[in-house]
């Protein structure tokens, strides 16, 4: 007996930018079987003066679903903890290592490595799979309604869907309707010190690396803050050091003069000070507040944007690789299911709105704890120091909840932020409203299994107190600096 159920339908794929969002959608479309080609501007896969970036458990579980934990292992480091202190006195407000209860439950780790690093591995993947990647193709002009893509060569590519994944600054974003980013008076420096240089030093050695648990380190300043980190391959650590905006107009491919960066850690503490003094030059790149792009998808239904194309994040956010990471996830996931050709702007808008919430609320985070890290002098300043002061004499988690509540809004918001599963996600879309939408045009839907499926629900938390540390973060995310 012959089944009627349509067989899965392979296309192409186009993606335009060579980073981590679209090495990451190539590497999840392939996966499932489509055919991928990457036009990367770049000559090659630079991994040179990478800055650092942190991996979070909702980006490890994809990466160990995809079956490259044994490859992220010699380039990553798990971290186990993190130290917030004073930027301008070093006191340590407090500290907390990370639930390996709750580790188990996101079914991912918390892991520091290079940017370059993870590139890397995503493109050695994308390769391994089959994926066509073409260097030096340099894109002069997109046409989604025809599918095209033409190179600076004259060469014209075609393609059943174009993927938009070359960031902010991309042709792909300009073809949407976009307003132009307000700046914040705030910049990031990047930048990475020898670890064989920091051993030098026995104090601060000591303190980076002798610490009984790995830890991520937080300066809370005045206008300022820091974040430093070791970084896997056993070599390098990483500094992010953000303060105010000098005039520079920088980007993540120039190095900027170093002297910037050491002028904003004048105000910082002799360890921070001493990391500034070893530092590679850095680059620069200013904080700039995008408004939300209203659509992901083009109105022709054959191009869509992911990453920071489509939903840029303050520089040096936790979150951004992961977000670029599910962003593609999510969409092969979708893309999985397809069967007729009339699915696919279905499945572009499903991609759409699956991500649009969740990439919002994280960015909105991002920026709430930048606001929260840098606060000035004053009531609140002085409110979230005397409350983590309390917590730490009190030899309590810095996350730990203040009053009778089990946990804090903040724990509770980083478990659901760490426990979610883009691809159960995009399951769970198919399962509700992607198999109803079939059957109701006729279509047989054959049974699928979707594995061990885990979903992770947003906990009820009950209203905290105004003077609780959730409520001062929550109280400047999203404002301007």
């Amino acid at each position: 007996m012959v089944s009627d159920t349509p067989k899965l339908l392979l296309i192409d794929f186009l993606i335009v930018g060579g980073g981590i969002s679209g090495l990451a959608c190539a590497v999840a479309l392939r996966r499932v079987g489509h055919r991928v080609v990457v036009v990367e501007a770049d000559a090659s896969i630079n991994t040179e003066n990478s800055g650092g970036c942190r991996m979070a458990p909702n980006l490890s579980k994809i990466l160990y679903h995809w079956g490259l934990h044994e490859k992220l292992a010699p380039v990553a480091l798990q971290s186990q903890a993190i130290d917030l202190l004073l930027y301008e006195t070093g006191e340590v407000l407090g500290s907390h290592v990370w639930d390996e209860e709750m580790l188990r439950d996101a079914r991912g780790e918390f892991l520091f490595g290079h940017y370059g690093d993870l590139r890397k591995l995503l493109y050695e993947a994308a390769v391994d799979l089959g994926v066509h990647i073409r260097f030096s193709a340099r894109v002069s002009s997109i046409d989604p309604d025809a599918g095209s893509v033409t190179l600076v060569s004259g060469e014209r590519l075609t393609a059943d869907v174009i993927v938009g994944a070359d960031g902010t600054l991309g042709m792909s974003r300009q073809l949407f309707d976009v307003d132009e980013p307000e700046p914040h008076n705030i910049n990031m420096y990047s930048t990475t010190i020898p670890k064989a240089e920091i051993l030098k030093d026995k104090a601060l050695a000591s303190y980076l690396y002798g610490q009984k648990y790995r830890s991520m380190f937080s300066w809370f300043g005045n206008g300022r803050l820091s974040l430093g980190f070791p970084l896997g391959g056993n070599k390098d650590f990483a500094l992010f050091v953000y303060g105010p905006n000098d005039g520079r107009d920088g980007d993540w491919e120039t190095e900027a003069p170093i002297a910037g960066m050491r002028r904003i850690l004048e105000a910082a503490e002799p360890r921070l000070r001493k990391l500034g003094a070893l530092a590679r030059p850095p680059i620069c790149v200013p904080a700039l507040d995008y408004p939300e792009l209203e659509d992901w998808v083009h109105d022709s239904g054959r191009m869509v944007v992911i990453g920071e194309a489509a939903h840029p994040h303050p520089p040096g956010a936790i979150q951004t690789c992961a977000m670029a990471v599910e962003d593609g996830a999510v969409l092969a996931k979708l893309f999985s299911h397809l069967r007729a050709e009339d699915q696919i702007p279905n499945f572009l808008y499903a991609f759409e709105n699956l991500r649009q919430p969740r990439c919002a609320a994280v960015t909105k985070k991002e920026f709430g704890d930048i606001f929260f890290m840098s606060l000035p002098p004053g009531e609140m300043q002085e409110m979230r120091d005397t409350m983590m002061r309390q917590k730490r004499d009190a030899g309590r988690s810095a996350l730990e909840s203040s009053g009778d509540a089990e946990e804090t809004q903040e724990w509770t918001e980083i478990k659901v932020m760490f426990g979610y599963d883009a691809e159960d996600e995009a399951d769970n879309w198919w399962q509700e409203w992607g198999v109803l939408r079939e059957r109701a045009r006729g279509r047989e839907v054959p049974c699928e299994s979707f594995g061990n499926m885990i979903v992770v629900e947003q906990q009820e938390t009950s209203p905290t107190k105004a003077t609780s540390i959730e409520s001062l973060r929550a109280r400047f995310a999203g404002r301007r600096f």
